[in-house]
């Protein structure tokens, strides 16, 4: 079943159009990667999702019905920015405080819980805190609502390893709690780890929407050959991408419809090992920008 729905959102100011066309869904218990490059539409979707904007057209669509006929939808909804700003005169635990009274939650172990694992101090004044600090008052938040849906946009921005790991657990935490997740980040062997699905928007469009393993077939193969032979004319083959070789060791990236000519040319040569290292997240990303296109 779908949480969240978006058909066809489209949302210009004047004459610019930000997004056009946007359209995914987001299941019940999914993590959601939504990836792009800044400006590419990512907080314009989200904007329209949480009704920050209205959009020019299209529809959003929360457990099947449209937000327009939902004037309280937005009580299914958490959100968490890149940016938190929080009231500077009140403590950390008393924002958390205010926002679970909001949600109707007073489940104050796991309130406890959650500061500790984060490692936050919930009696210093929200004017006191670091970036990074504000971020996990806005985490903790999130996580103890009870919305079905959890945004994320750019949340682990100002945290460091360690938390950003914390943060992984607990998003899969609500997973398996049912809950579901949009995971918007440019990190994306954060959005790697944790997505189900993923969606690649662009230049205010979607241009690939699917599952990680689903979309290996437009990403180039990536090898690794130890060789005591030069490779120079390897590197020189066209749909052969990044060679580089230092000594017996060559690694270099091969287009998928490259990829029978390169290794014909390979037989030719004393190898000592050829290996094909499992594509990465970022090579697709990288695919789609250095080219514009999935299919070239």
């Amino acid at each position: 079943m779908s949480v969240l729905e978006l058909k066809g959102i489209t949302k210009r100011f004047g004459k610019f159009t930000a997004v056009e066309e946007v359209s995914f869904e987001i299941r019940e218990g999914e993590v959601f990667g939504f990836i792009g490059p800044n400006g590419a539409g990512k907080s314009t979707t989200i904007r329209a999702i949480i009704g920050a904007i209205s959009p020019t057209s299209g529809e959003v669509r929360i457990h099947g019905k449209p937000v327009a006929v939902q004037p309280d939808y937005r009580k299914y909804i958490a959100y968490v920015p890149g940016d938190v700003q929080l009231w500077p005169n009140l403590t950390g635990g008393e924002v958390i405080r205010f926002f679970m009274k909001m949600s109707g939650n007073a489940d104050t172990e796991k309130m406890e819980a959650l500061i500790r694992e984060f490692r936050l101090d919930p009696k210093k004044k929200c004017k006191t805190y670091s970036k990074g600090n504000r971020q996990k008052v806005a985490l903790i938040s999130a996580f103890l609502s009870d919305a079905d849906l959890l945004i994320f946009d750019e949340p682990t921005t100002g945290l460091d390893p360690l938390m950003e790991r914390t943060f992984h657990r607990q998003v899969l935490a609500a997973k398996s709690e049912g809950k579901s997740i949009l995971l918007s980040s440019h990190i994306l062997s954060e959005v790697e780890k944790l997505a189900d699905r993923i969606a690649i928007i662009r230049e205010g469009k979607i241009i690939e929407t699917g599952r990680f393993s689903e979309l290996k077939h437009i990403t180039r193969v990536h090898y690794r050959v130890r060789t005591p032979d030069d490779l120079a004319e390897v590197g020189r083959m066209k749909g052969v991408h990044e060679f580089r070789q230092e000594g017996p060791e060559a690694e270099f990236l091969v287009d998928a419809d490259r990829v029978k000519g390169v290794l014909g040319v390979l037989r030719g040569y004393e190898l000592d090992s050829l290996e094909t290292l499992p594509p990465k997240l970022e090579d697709i990303f990288m695919r789609y920008y250095d080219t514009g296109s999935g299919a070239s």
